[in-house]
């Protein structure tokens, strides 16, 4: 298969170009820089020059190819980040590309997130995000894409954990870990009972290309390892590599304290793999979140 990757340089999607190429696909990722573009080279596979707020260059890079993983998501980590503008260019990206794939049949792979849905129990694959929620914005591109197979295409969302974990990684975790190094202690909100949903990198790409492969058109997948770690374990195992205290904070200091990350830490938002392990054959088998903390690459840098 020929597959076109946007976010192909990204933590998850160059982990899912490696996977790809090894398993015989073709990739073609899109690069909007020089800097992508090279290293898109080294990994073995063809570069697109792009961006997603090129709707020409994504209709080009898809049309182009046998099916698509869209993976990118304009992330800025500044106090500035505009998430409603991030999601716009998303959705924007899904209606170009299911506007070229509309009939083929072809596969259609987006990225969303488990942190999306209903908080305060374990959420099932089946599960779609509450209206009020702050997430539902970006849950309405999952929608749409979800809903291209009523339009000939076969489209699947592989909801991500929070936390997608491994060798460097710069996302949450890493963020928490810098957060408790300029503090002098590491934090939970209140009790820290609250649960995070986890994956190993190695693991979330495998099922990129399982979904690629052959995930039902219509359907909603969970990348998830840890069905739900508590957080006070996560805070504990980063207060015990840093030599810092652990501590707990009220709700209302965690926007102080964690930043935009506020919002997200407290989140008890635990997620089951139960239908994406019966209708792929996925068995995720990279380490744990705790158990990958515990080798200490994360506290290296």
């Amino acid at each position: 298969m020929h597959v076109f990757v946007t976010g192909a340089t990204g933590f998850i999607g160059s982990a899912v170009v490696r996977e790809l190429l090894d398993a015989g696909h073709r990739v073609t990722g899109l690069a909007r820089s020089d800097t992508s573009a090279a290293a898109l080279t080294a990994a073995g596979a063809e570069v697109h020059r792009g961006d997603l707020d090129d709707p020409d260059s994504l209709a080009a890079g898809a049309a182009a190819a046998d099916g698509v993983a869209h993976l990118a998501f304009i992330h800025d980590f500044s106090g500035t980040f505009d998430f409603a503008a991030a999601c716009a260019a998303d959705l924007r990206a899904v209606e170009t590309i299911g506007t070229v794939l509309e009939g083929s049949d072809k596969p259609f792979v987006m990225s969303s997130g488990t942190a999306l849905l209903q908080p305060g129990r374990v959420s099932s694959e089946e599960d779609t995000a509450p209206p009020e929620s702050f997430g539902a914005i970006r849950a309405r591109n999952e929608d749409a894409a979800v809903a291209l197979a009523d339009r000939g295409v076969r489209s699947a969302a592989v909801r991500f954990s929070p936390s997608v974990h491994g060798r460097g990684d710069k996302g949450f975790v890493s963020m928490l870990i810098a957060i408790a190094r300029e503090k002098g202690f590491s934090a939970h909100v209140g009790d820290g009972a609250n649960r995070w949903a986890a994956v190993h990198r190695s693991d979330a790409a495998r099922l990129v290309r399982l979904a690629l492969e052959s995930a039902p058109a219509g359907s909603r997948l969970h990348a998830v390892g840890d069905e739900g770690v508590p957080f006070r374990d996560i805070a504990a195992v980063i207060g015990r590599h840093l030599d810092l205290p652990v501590r707990s904070i009220a709700p209302e200091e965690a926007d102080a304290h964690f930043g935009w990350l506020g919002h997200i830490v407290p989140l008890d938002v635990p997620a089951s793999n139960t239908l994406t392990r019966k209708w792929l054959n996925w068995d995720p088998t990279g380490p744990a979140l705790l158990e990958d903390l515990e080798e200490g690459h994360y506290f290296t840098a």
